[in-house]
């Protein structure tokens, strides 16, 4: 394991037992929560994207805004429901977020998973083309997205713009060198992963995936990844992949972990359908530490992927979120090969 990051869905809800009843708080303590993990040492920032709920939508305000308090830590999305994206204005948005940031994006893309409101990407704007699935859809957004931040001209210029215009056609501005490497498909499915991996993109796989085997979802994880890093070697490219797992992780060190925690009813896999598919859904740990080792060292997806992305708690506030992570740094990511 090379990297570790957190992973908030930035929940908010205008409950007293809350510490984010705000989307004002979800944000602004976001960011907080960002430059608090930097100086503990985690390597990564990421934030969920979901729309039409009280939790994090527009993520690009937010990934410019930590890029502007940090210096270090690489801030991501897991994942980007591309249902809902102009890959023209994204580009826009992506690059600047990028280069306020110093080049430390790492963006995660998808088709999304189900939503609030029925096909709420028609409120956006976007309709799938005929014969298209709303995958389909997602799919065709994410490869013009990958091909416009290459950076190539594409835009006839006009022969009398308002500003001089450099030689040959003009691609979206601003252009950030580098982020095409950094794009991440966030993958349910073996198919999907190699389908990202023709395409250059890295990999992100959660703590939900369809059910192609009947086997833990560590295992089928693993597979998964098996499946993308040969699609990668066959599809030729020269660079290393980049490989990420979420895990829902809390070390019990006190009695507020204990309060929280101790108690924790998810110790195996969950199976459910979304969309009519039988998907199965990771387990939680929640344990002493020691006892945490032994049962990371055993999840077949981490030891293949080379960055952990902890799904925090974020509506219990930025210090016990901040605790929390630094007790997997202190007492449980060393044993598991971090640094």
């Amino acid at each position: 394991m090379k990297k570790i990051g957190f992973l908030s869905f930035g929940h908010w809800t205008p409950s007293p037992q809350s510490e984010v009843r705000t989307a004002a708080d979800a944000l602004l303590q976001s960011i907080d929560l960002a430059v608090a993990a930097e100086e503990l040492g985690l390597d990564g920032a990421y934030f969920r994207v979901h729309h039409f709920a009280r939790q994090l939508g527009s993520p690009f305000p937010l990934l410019a805004a930590v890029g502007a308090r940090t210096k270090r830590i690489e801030i991501g999305t897991a994942v980007i429901d591309m249902r809902y994206e102009n890959p023209l204005y994204m580009a826009e948005d992506a690059g600047a977020a990028d280069i306020i940031a110093g080049g430390r994006l790492q963006l995660g893309i998808s088709r999304g998973s189900p939503e609030q409101v029925i096909d709420g990407w028609k409120y956006f704007g976007y309709a799938p083309a005929e014969g298209e699935t709303e995958a389909d859809m997602a799919r065709r957004h994410a490869e013009v997205f990958l091909d416009i931040i290459r950076g190539e001209g594409f835009a006839e210029p006009n022969p009398r713009p308002m500003f001089p215009n450099p030689p040959g056609l003009l691609r979206v501005e601003p252009y950030s060198e580098g982020l095409r490497e950094r794009i991440w498909w966030g993958s349910a499915s073996n198919e999907t992963s190699k389908w990202a991996a023709k395409l250059g993109m890295n990999l992100q796989s959660s703590t939900l995936k369809e059910d192609e085997s009947g086997e833990p979802l560590h295992v089928q994880q693993r597979k998964q990844i098996d499946a993308y890093r040969a699609a990668w070697k066959e599809a030729g490219h020269t660079r290393e992949p980049r490989v990420s797992v979420s895990r829902s992780i809390f070390a019990l060190v006190d009695d507020r972990d204990r309060l929280y925690f101790g108690h924790e009813g998810r110790e195996r896999d969950q199976i459910g359908y979304i969309d009519k598919l039988r998907a199965i859904f990771g387990r939680s740990y929640a344990a002493e530490p020691d006892v945490l080792v032994k049962q990371l060292a055993a999840d077949e997806a981490i030891a293949a992927a080379d960055t952990l992305l902890l799904t925090v708690p974020n509506q219990l506030g930025v210090d016990y979120n901040a605790h929390a992570i630094e007790s997997i740094l202190k007492y449980v990511a060393p044993a598991l090969g971090w640094r």
